[in-house]
């Protein structure tokens, strides 16, 4: 099969949606078929085409983390992949690139597979800062029904967005296709300890447990409260020997740099910045506890990323999370700062066996999220939306 999956984000961007694609067009590969990758060109301001992935030039978006924007249309580039011959075009973002291939789908008569990876009704507020922001959101949820009611066959890697989608009005059949992982990729054993005790001299950490927080540093994940929450528990245990490990970068990271001083608390609190996707794996593996705050997460990759390192996870509740983590079994659940304190006092000195024992357990609930499942359930997909074709 010849696959063109199309995105306005793709490695060496960090995001979600730039990981998932990357990881469906590996398995694909691995699995014998061909796959094009149709994306935004951040490098320089011409269509280029490489290794299966074309790059289109487009506009640099400051307040949207420096997402690229392509224009609707790009001739150069539609000539590129009318000679690819696809047999399905997979959109997997709606703007610049995934309007293009709309449009060449209905233009050359190719099955459409779309998958909604976005909340967009979160992130409304970094384009109305506030006003308007109603009006807004409901434009977001009229648009993504459009988009929905417009392709062969239309997934999504939640029941939350699925419920979600149903609210807008989407009445459509939506395949639900949780986005996979490379197990291999996150097992703790391919790192040596030294390379651990290094990293530790290095930054203050030896001797030190780590909570994590990793990802986009924005105010949609809620990194306040996990900072706020650490505070609190610093205050209220004077614990001298946890640290707090931000990885990743964003708008929101200066803001959040400031309330660490405001807390006092900068000194136990440490920023990496953007680290290379391939690097991820080992501050999972380095830390004792992985904390997320955010409900805007359409899935959760981060949670079981950690699971499968064997990292013990805690979490605000989210309803995406329901199938996800057991609490109390394969991980831990909270709803406020308060809740979110008590699990740091019950966690970072729990008993070894039941840590072990849940640990273990979350391991088991990750391998449902193997890259192999999600290459059999996004295979039978596309399967369906040629067969609409025939």
């Amino acid at each position: 099969m010849r696959v063109g999956l199309f995105s306005d984000t793709f490695p060496p961007e960090i995001n979600g949606v730039a990981t998932a694609t990357s990881t469906l067009a590996d398995i694909l590969r691995q699995n014998g078929h061909e796959v094009f990758v149709v994306t935004t060109n951040p490098f320089s301001n011409r269509v280029t085409y490489e290794d299966n992935v074309l790059r289109i030039p487009g506009v640099r978006l400051k307040m949207l983390y420096d997402y690229h924007l392509a224009f609707l249309f790009n001739n150069k580039a539609a000539k590129v992949i009318r000679r690819m011959n696809l047999d399905i075009i997979h959109i997997q973002t709606e703007m610049g690139i995934g309007m293009f291939g709309k449009i060449l789908a209905k233009r050359y008569e190719i099955p459409l597979v779309y998958t909604y990876h976005t909340m967009y009704a979160d992130y409304t507020y970094y384009v109305t800062r506030g006003h308007f922001d109603r009006a807004a959101k409901a434009i977001v949820k009229r648009f993504s029904k459009t988009m929905a009611d417009s392709c062969s066959e239309f997934t999504t890697p939640s029941y939350k967005t699925k419920d979600a989608l149903r609210s807008y009005g989407v009445n459509r059949y939506i395949n639900v296709v949780p986005n996979g992982i490379n197990i291999n990729q996150f097992d703790p054993k391919q790192f040596k300890e030294q390379e651990f005790v290094e990293f530790r001299k290095k930054h203050g950490l030896l001797n030190k447990r780590i909570i994590l927080s990793l990802g986009r540093i924005a105010k949609e994940k809620s990194i306040d409260l996990v900072i706020r929450g650490f505070a609190s528990y610093l205050k209220e245990t004077n614990d001298k020997d946890t640290m707090l490990l931000i990885v990743g970068d964003g708008p929101g990271k200066k803001e959040l740099e400031a309330l660490s001083l405001e807390l006092t608390i900068a000194e136990r609190v440490l920023f990496t910045g953007k680290v290379p996707h391939s690097e991820v794996p080992f501050y999972y593996a380095l830390s004792d506890i992985f904390v997320s705050a955010s409900t805007s997460e359409t899935q959760g990759l981060t949670y079981i990323e950690a699971m499968a390192s064997r990292t013990l996870v805690i979490c605000r509740y989210d309803d995406n999370l329901a199938g996800v983590i057991k609490d109390g079994e394969s991980g831990y659940f909270f709803y406020d700062e308060k809740g979110y304190v008590e699990l740091l006092k019950k966690l970072l000195f729990m008993n070894e066996g039941l840590r072990e024992k849940i640990i273990e357990r979350a391991a088991l609930e990750a391998n449902k999220y193997s890259i192999d499942v999600f290459y059999e359930n996004m295979l039978e997909v596309y399967k369906r939306a040629i067969r609409r074709k025939w």
